[in-house]
């Protein structure tokens, strides 16, 4: 996801893509326990993504105040 689509998100839309990344992170981190996965690359760029989210999402609160 790109940083100008992230952008574009509102606060609500955030917080539901934050925890729908969240849930696919932890199940990539599950069937990676398990066995290999495919892409363990997945996983890395996951973090960052829900990383990003936050930050925007802290950002639009903060200006919401």
């Amino acid at each position: 996801m790109k940083t100008t689509d992230i952008k574009g998100l509102t606060v609500t839309e955030l917080k539901e893509k934050i925890g729908t990344e969240k849930e696919a992170l932890r199940k990539l981190q599950f069937a990676h326990q398990i066995s290999s996965v495919e892409n363990p690359m997945k996983l890395k760029e996951t973090r960052k993504l829900i990383a990003r989210l936050s930050t925007e999402l802290t950002v639009k609160e903060r200006a919401a105040k």
